[in-house]
């Protein structure tokens, strides 16, 4: 059994209930124990990072402080995009610019820790078919989930700057569906930004960027859209109504977590599929059971 530091970030106690639901689900039949961090902080997500960047590396580090006191040498892994490249991007800087290093070193030893830099960030995804590995997948899939057009949507933030598959075509996600047996649809948008927290304070601009992904996703004839951030969920699930009263549309399209879909392919529950706004359509509902 592979171990990992956990980070889980404030998003899979809310918004991200289905995400940690299914997550801790998935993880006991990938043979993936996934400890906890303790005492962790918000991360501060990417916006802060604008707003105060050497309190929010601050922030990061500290979370990094005490993975590596519990457990050092071991990867710490998030499953919101967020909070892996704000975790991810702490972690390089500090390597990278000592000045940083320095006003963040004085900001944990006032807090009594340290950060040595021993540790790596990656994302669940990685983890999944990367560590495990996708012949595993494959093998532990008790009901292939054939006849399921996908369309995988990595979003922005998991693929760039500091990503671990193809910024602009990922293929990840893709290769996993395919372990899983169903089918991923050509899908351009699969690495666009959703608008992310834009619907707070620019909501006009955040609709227009969802509409366009979920348009793709239903041109390219996808039964449903896989995703790996809850920020990027909630966009496309909980504002498709908004989206059709703005643009005349009639989305009705589901939109899961990517665990949530091994899920499906594993026949293991809890999922959470039913915390979802849009409603499975008959494709998706055959393997829900």
């Amino acid at each position: 059994m592979n171990t990992y530091t956990y980070y889980p970030g404030c998003s899979m106690s809310a918004t991200g209930k289905a995400y940690a639901e299914s997550l801790e689900t998935v993880a006991k039949v990938l043979d993936i124990r996934l400890a906890e961090l303790d005492d962790w902080n918000c991360c501060g997500a990417t916006a802060y990072f604008s707003v105060r960047e050497t309190l929010s590396h601050a922030i990061s580090a500290r979370n990094l402080a005490l993975a590596e006191a519990q457990g050092p040498g071991r990867d710490v892994v998030a499953a919101c995009s967020a909070c892996y490249l704000g975790l991810n991007k702490t972690n390089k800087y500090l390597k990278e610019f000592p000045e940083l290093r320095k006003r963040v070193d004085s900001a944990l030893d006032a807090g009594g820790l340290k950060y040595d830099g021993s540790l790596e960030v990656r994302h669940i995804l990685e983890v999944v078919v990367k560590d495990v590995g996708l012949e595993k997948v494959a093998a532990l899939t008790t009901r292939k989930l054939e006849g399921l057009k996908v369309a995988s949507y990595a979003g922005c933030q998991m693929v760039r700057p500091y990503g671990f598959d193809d910024s602009e075509c990922p293929v990840l996600l893709d290769n996993l569906v395919r372990a899983v047996g169903a089918t991923p649809v050509p899908f351009a948008m699969a690495a666009r930004c959703c608008g992310g927290s834009q619907m707070m304070t620019n909501e006009d601009a955040a609709l227009r960027m969802t509409k366009n992904i979920l348009l793709c996703a239903q041109d390219a004839g996808a039964d449903v859209i896989i995703t790996t951030c809850p920020l990027c969920q909630m966009n496309l699930d909980a504002f498709q109504a908004k989206v059709n009263h703005a643009f005349g549309t009639s989305f009705n399209i589901p939109i899961l977590f990517f665990t949530q879909l091994l899920g499906l392919a594993f026949q293991v529950k809890p999922l959470g599929i039913e915390r979802g706004v849009a409603k499975p359509g008959p494709a998706l509902a055959r393997f829900i059971s």
